[in-house]
């Protein structure tokens, strides 16, 4: 096990845990002893209908999308029960550095979007009886898992609001985890991932850093100098502060175990590896978002799974921010997609 000090509650708090047990992974694997990670905010009404989910991205916790809910926001504690849970291997849930034994460190097992989904499903339904969510939502990998609950648990999900990602990992995103996956790999110091220091690894997610600099916000963003409005005096400035600093201060292996699950998520294996059929079987009100300048998941891959999904829109945002516009870094981010929650709960 490694201290890493990062993710301790006073950085990602406050958060609780679900006990999974030995918990059986689509692999055929266990990970043993597995516990889930959550926050929570308001509290469930009386028939336990005001429930939302909220699923977390690559790299990020529940905290990273805490600031979308508070009273008269659309995700209104007052209202509204709002339950974030964190992905398995992310760093808080059970990961694998924060283990001990022979599935600690680099022997963690592979993890798919089922995984995670399985464990949600078993928290809202054994931990708070909940069998209806108004909505689940999730940005980037949160959509892969929103579009998996969705088509998986059809009858529990009444809407659904994907942000930038898809039901199955396209090929040109299963290209960019390989690289942003060997950058950080290439540091001397990984060890194919035996490291035995918490903060060993140092070049690697640097290096990382600096592919998710390339494209997680638009080209216009860099010619535009749009890095000044989020507070950098340079270029260089937002490159150190803001990309690097978000990623170095994380434990690889965790990044490793999300970045395959990113890159595997596949949700046409509940229609015989059909997406179509799997997409159209989807029930829930869909608002499908996205950005129109993402580089990670361009409108045209929303667009492609959306004609399949019946009840659905598609809805862009123009942001210079791409694919991390969903940080809500520039205000008129946020309200747009506050505005769509809003939209989506009151249909």
């Amino acid at each position: 096990m490694l201290n890493n000090e990062y993710y301790m509650a006073n950085n990602h708090g406050p958060y609780e845990y679900f006990d999974l047990g030995d918990f059986t992974l689509e692999s055929g694997q266990t990970l043993d002893s597995a516990k889930l990670a959550y926050a929570i905010y308001g509290e469930l009404n009386a028939d336990r209908s005001n429930a939302i989910l909220f699923t977390i991205m690559f790299s990020g916790t529940s905290k990273n999308m805490a600031h979308y809910i508070g009273p008269g926001k659309a995700l209104d504690p007052e209202k509204y029960c709002i339950i974030l849970p964190n992905q398995l291997g992310n760093g808080l849930s059970t990961s694998p550095h924060n283990i001990d034994g022979d599935q600690a460190m680099e022997n963690f097992p592979a993890i798919s979007i089922g995984d995670d989904v399985i464990a949600q499903h078993r928290l809202l339904t054994e931990k708070f009886n909940i069998n209806e969510l108004q909505l689940v939502t999730g940005w980037s990998m949160g959509a892969q898992q929103t579009l998996e609950w969705a088509i998986r648990y059809p009858n529990m999900v009444k809407r659904a609001a994907p942000i930038a990602g898809t039901a199955q990992c396209t090929p040109h995103n299963a290209l960019y985890v390989d690289v942003f996956s060997e950058a950080l790999k290439s540091d001397p110091e990984f060890n194919q991932g035996a490291y035995t220091k918490a903060h060993s690894c140092e070049l690697g997610l640097k290096r990382l850093a600096h592919v998710f600099a390339l494209m997680g916000v638009s080209a216009e963003l860099y010619k535009q100098q749009q890095w000044q409005r989020l507070g950098f005096e340079s270029k260089q400035a937002f490159l150190e502060q803001f990309w690097e600093a978000w990623f170095k201060p994380m434990d690889p292996n965790a990044l490793l175990v999300m970045a395959r699950k990113w890159q595997t998520g596949d949700s046409s294996a509940h229609a015989n590896n059909d997406l179509v059929s799997a997409l159209q079987s989807i029930t829930a009100k869909t608002f499908i978002i996205g950005f129109e300048k993402d580089m990670f998941v361009p409108p045209a891959d929303l667009l492609y799974e959306q004609q399949y999904i019946h009840n659905s829109e598609l809805k862009l945002l123009p942001s210079l921010m791409g694919h991390f516009a969903m940080l809500g870094l520039f205000e008129e981010d946020f309200e747009a997609i506050d505005g769509l929650f809003s939209e989506l709960l009151a249909s």
